[in-house]
């Protein structure tokens, strides 16, 4: 059997969904995709239009979409498909209609979650965008809503129906759409859902001593939302659960953790980095002096209300933010350090302003002030972020953010009036205004572009991301400017199913302020700057250093892979010093270095059983830390159950 879902489209203030079943010959289920949604699609033509092809008019914020038909009478919340069709190349299979289904009310009015950054749509859906589809897709600003990457994927049903023979793009859309099916029966009733989303088990043993200071040695585990680990047995069980209630929703992913007790850093060495830093050495979250002891604690890893209003997320609480282009590292945000608690406003639609949007493209953009924590010089400073992004074309995006960290106990207190003050100040000021509570704060901004290569859009992807310290934007310093840029081959021609992603970045810039790490995610005011308990929330590359990283992939299917990766990382001599505190020890030079080789497979066991383990090896030198080459070993085993318990609580 044959099952076709609803797909969102536009009809005046009711949204419907019918799934049709279709009698048609058996066929083999693509590989990856999860369900029987939408797996036994034979990808043939069709003589009705589809819903979302180059008949355009304006009802769409920011892309431009086909009018539906209207409703038949005497069933005002239903639309009857168009009438398969036989297949034009001779065959008896015929395509599968489409319920089409208006969108209007769903992109307004809707609440949705975010999908969690760790999630596998992700690099799905990243591969999608570089193999020529996804056109309307911002990869900058990440995550993505469940109802957000719906319309992207409607948006594409033309182009992947006439490009039938790319086996891989109908693959990956396929399984995305099956892990969405419950969100393609959203109707124009309020409706209130709650589903278990997840559990999970994950077991992180390390051999060896690992090392986790990203502001200033760096850090064995990168991009993990602030995990605690030390050598010996790490532990995390955790699940995720979801709600929804017309336009609002609720988001909620938390875990206990068991992190073995250590060593830590040596009162001198700790001595020795918060005189780098120009702290007092006071116990502190950049540097984990020891003793270390063992941690049992539930933590949040997200937890977060939300409504929609006019494509809008409006949210408050622990979430997700991803803001660039690459996949080792972002800039202006990541999930390198814990989630903040945060107020935040998200355009989750392109917004389509007129006469300007004919230039620069459809627009998205997002602001973002919480607090972070962690700090002691000052004392609990707040951050707030503002990004805008454009989309020109659909193989151009750019987009620009600015990021600053004011306040903090001691030094200004946090008010509307420094707030307004940070918010609106964008020149360069004395000495004495940065020490008195009118400082504008830590002033951090972004600028960030992904290109699909002309003559190659199927093929390569080039990006860049880049930060500046106290300018307008790196465009207009970039000799000041910290760069990540990356090549992504989405498929190597004959062997489809491989892909291969390398990033280069370096924070190290050639101004005379970059020495002793006084520059990129530093601050003369805000000494522990761009951080969130302890660790960096920006590119884990930290604060002047260079390296890289490369990625090869083999994929099993849309969910699942085996993937071999390389990571480089050097910090410079200058920003950390040799092991000249050791009494009676040689003098041995400054920086670090470390080299990490990966091995990870990602495996559905069953449709809702997932294993995540990888296996890492790394070698490092931190002659401040410790003389000589050290070596640590690090496997990691998840395995996650997504049960999808879904409980309709109310409608009406």
């Amino acid at each position: 059997m044959g099952l076709a879902a609803g797909f969102l489209g536009l009809q005046s203030g009711q949204a419907v969904a019918q799934a049709q079943t279709l009698n048609a010959a058996p066929r083999q289920p693509f590989p990856g995709a999860g369900s029987t949604f939408l797996a036994n699609v034979s990808w043939q033509p069709m003589d009705a239009p589809m819903a979302f092809g180059p008949q355009q008019d304006q009802s769409m914020p920011g892309y431009r979409q086909a009018k539906p038909p209207k409703p038949q009478p005497g069933t005002p919340n239903s639309y009857t498909a168009p009438a398969q069709s036989s297949a034009s190349n001779g065959s008896d299979e015929a395509f599968p209609p489409f319920a089409i289904v208006p969108r209007s009310e769903i992109a307004s009015n809707l609440g949705s979650t975010y999908i969690p950054l760790d999630s596998w749509i992700y690099p799905a859906l990243m591969r999608l965008y570089s193999l020529g589809y996804l056109d309307r897709a911002f990869v900058d600003m990440r995550p993505w809503t469940r109802l957000s990457v719906l319309r992207m994927l409607f948006a594409e049903q033309e182009k992947i129906h006439s490009d039938r023979n790319d086996e891989q793009a109908l693959e990956i859309y396929n399984a995305v759409m099956a892990e969405l099916e419950s969100d393609t029966h959203t109707t124009g009733y309020w409706t209130t859902n709650a589903t278990l989303e997840s559990l999970y088990e994950r077991a992180m043993p390390i051999g060896g001593t690992p090392l986790h200071d990203s502001y200033h040695l760096g850090q064995t585990i990168i991009n993990d939302y602030g995990r605690p680990y030390e050598q010996g047995f790490n532990n995390y069980s955790g699940f995720s659960a979801r709600a929804t209630s017309g336009p609002f929703a609720l988001y909620v992913r938390g875990e206990y953790q068991h992190v073995p007790s250590a060593a830590g850093y040596s009162p001198a060495l700790a001595a020795t980095l918060a005189a780098v830093d120009g702290v007092p050495d006071v116990p502190q979250a950049t540097i984990p002096a020891g003793p270390i002891p063992t941690l049992n604690y539930f933590r949040l890893i997200e937890a977060n209300l939300s409504a929609t209003i006019l494509n809008h997320d409006i949210s408050i609480g622990k979430s997700d933010v991803w803001d660039g282009p690459a996949t080792g590292g972002a800039f202006d945000w990541s999930n390198n350090a814990e989630n903040i608690y945060s107020f935040r406003i998200n355009r989750i639609e392109p917004l389509h302003i007129p006469l300007l949007s004919y230039v620069m493209g459809p627009v998205r953009y997002e602001f973002l002030v919480g607090s972070l924590k962690g700090h002691t010089y000052p004392n609990d400073p707040w951050v707030h972020m503002e990004r805008f992004t454009f989309n020109p074309s659909a193989n151009f995006e750019y987009g620009f953010s600015r990021t600053v960290i004011w306040g903090g106990e001691g030094h200004a207190p946090i008010t509307l009036g420094t707030f307004w003050n940070s918010f609106t100040s964008f020149q360069n000021v004395s000495v004495a205004t940065k020490l008195s509570r009118n400082d504008p704060g830590a002033r951090f901004s972004t600028f960030d572009f992904t290109l699909r290569l002309p003559y190659a859009s199927k093929l390569l992807t080039l990006y860049t991301d880049s930060e500046s310290h106290d300018d307008v934007t790196p465009v207009s310093a970039p000799r000041r400017a910290g760069i990540r840029a990356g090549l992504y081959l989405a498929r190597f021609p004959g062997a489809p199913k491989f892909d291969l992603r390398g990033e280069g970045v370096y924070t190290d810039v050639s101004v005379s302020n970059s020495n002793n790490g006084s520059f990129m995610y530093y601050e003369t005011v805000q000494r522990q700057g761009y951080t969130n308990q302890g660790n960096i929330f920006g590119d884990w590359i930290g604060r002047e250093a260079k390296g890289g990283q490369a990625w090869l992939t083999y994929h099993l299917s849309a969910q699942e892979m085996l993937q071999l990766s390389y990571r480089n990382a050097k910090a410079a001599k200058d920003f950390i010093p040799g092991n000249t505190f050791a009494t009676g020890a040689p003098r041995v030079g400054g920086g670090t270095t470390q080299n990490d080789f990966t091995f990870t497979v990602v495996k559905r066991l069953k449709p809702d059983l997932e294993l995540n383990a990888w296996l890492q090896y790394e070698r490092w030198k931190a002659p401040v830390y410790k003389t000589g080459g050290q070596n640590d070993v690090t496997t990691n085993i998840q395995i996650t159950w997504y049960p999808k318990m879904t409980r309709s609580l109310r409608k009406w």
